[in-house]
């Protein structure tokens, strides 16, 4: 039996413009109205998530940071699980490399994060990856951002940890995701699905990959989850 659904956010409940697909949004309150808990696992920062939720309908329980952070609704206070000390030491690094050829990075939200750090793709994945590549820290590209994390730190370890706080498993979610910092928490849930612009590596993970994209792959591949197990 179906218990729960979390999902991604950006190219997951959005169109290939990055705006939000209604359809997708109707699917994710036909969940609500059963009484099915729906957790948001992004990128993005817990405020933004909480904003999201409250105006998808959701009780609150969001993932943020691609892990780094979560909290159980919106009473709840953040979980940081995160260490941004050593995100925040390779920003300073990389900001220092790449201005010295002219590049000045663009950061997102640097006040509003607890766990990570994240800047504008302007400069080269594999080039951030290779200066920092003495440090303990993790370089997530998810096709918006570029993230600094601390290793070992997934939206699948936060499930691990923010599902027992929700009476559940991470084992009775289904989970739904299109980018590669969504491959630890499609592995370690009941059920999956990418849709078809998913990442390759997300596809041979999931249990299933829609035929159609974004938005609408996502309605498809849940609706067809929640007829399957009720």
């Amino acid at each position: 039996m179906l218990k729960a659904l979390v999902c991604d956010i950006d190219g997951t409940l959005t169109d290939e413009n990055r705006r939000i697909n209604l359809r997708a949004i109707e699917t994710i309150r036909l969940f609500i109205d059963r009484g099915i808990p729906v957790v948001l696992a992004s990128g993005n920062t817990i405020c933004f998530l909480d904003a999201i939720a409250r105006m998808i309908g959701t009780n609150g329980a969001v993932i943020g940071e691609n892990g780094g952070v979560f909290q159980t609704g919106f009473d709840g206070t953040p979980q940081i699980t995160g260490d941004r000390s050593v995100c925040l030491a390779a920003y300073d690094r990389l900001s220092a490399h790449f201005l010295n050829q002219g590049i000045d990075l663009i950061p997102y939200s640097m006040a509003l994060r607890f766990a990570d750090v994240a800047f504008a793709r302007t400069v080269p994945v594999d080039e951030v990856r290779s200066v920092v590549s003495d440090l303990p820290v993790r370089v997530i590209d998810t096709g918006f951002a570029i993230h600094l994390q601390s290793p070992g730190i997934s939206k699948g370890t936060a499930l691990a940890e923010l599902a027992p706080l929700l009476s559940l498993s991470p084992l009775d979610f289904l989970a739904v995701g299109d980018s590669d910092n969504d491959l630890e928490l499609l592995e370690c849930v009941g059920y999956s699905i990418t849709m078809a612009n998913g990442s390759e590596r997300l596809k041979k993970v999931a249990d299933m990959v829609t035929e159609h994209s974004f938005g609408d792959g996502f309605s498809d591949g849940v609706l067809s989850a929640l007829e399957r197990f009720g």
